[in-house]
């Protein structure tokens, strides 16, 4: 489940998306439509990630908003420091996270040797990847939100295994051929969540 926290989502009612935005007042239009048309499907997808928001619509609109409003604050929460813990003085940990990681004892020898220790050196080497693999990642996560997206919303469509090796493969040209046929709203945000996948695609 997606935290409500700054959480930007589009609702979809079968195949028309009938909400876009901040997630209270995504929730408010779904609440309506679901009390509107009482055997209706309502999804409302992360709009970065794709990720299904789950909302409990039981209840009024009131209900339903102080729910989201108090999973958000249980969230925040969740992050601050448990009650009576104070601030140590001396340097912030900064969300440093202790984890166990395997490596060869050739791998710690050098590690060991390196300016800061192991630590420090392994966070530095971290930070190059990121910053080397910076495209690569974006297009990756780009992939994966229109997958999940597709994979909920596409599944029954024509050319619907085709469109996915076209998103993997970065056809852009072929997906779009595909997605023409299918229903506008599926289709239009199927290609705006696949754009940054398909960034310098040839084909």
């Amino acid at each position: 489940m997606v935290e409500f926290q700054a959480t930007r989502c589009t609702a979809f009612m079968g195949t028309k998306a009938i909400a876009s935005g901040d997630v209270r007042d995504v929730a408010l239009k779904a609440k309506a439509a679901i009390d509107r048309y009482k055997w209706a499907q309502v999804l409302i997808f992360d709009d970065i990630t794709s990720a299904l928001v789950e909302v409990d619509f039981r209840g009024s609109a009131a209900d339903v908003l102080k729910r989201i409003d108090n999973q958000a604050a249980s969230a925040t929460q969740a992050s601050e420091p448990p009650d009576g813990e104070t601030r140590r003085p001396g340097r912030p940990k900064l969300g440093v996270v202790g984890r166990e990681v395997t490596l060869m004892p050739r791998h710690w020898d050098w590690l060991a040797s390196q300016p800061g220790g192991a630590s420090v050196a392994l966070r530095k080497l971290v930070e190059q990847a990121r910053r080397a693999n910076q495209g690569t990642d974006r297009k990756r996560r780009a992939q994966e939100s229109a997958y999940r997206f597709l994979s909920a919303m596409a599944g029954n469509e024509p050319g619907f295994e085709e469109a996915l090796r076209s998103l993997f493969a970065g056809k852009r040209k072929r997906f779009d051929r595909i997605v023409k046929p299918w229903p506008i709203d599926v289709r239009e945000h199927a290609k705006k969540l696949a754009a940054v996948a398909f960034e310098g695609a040839q084909g």
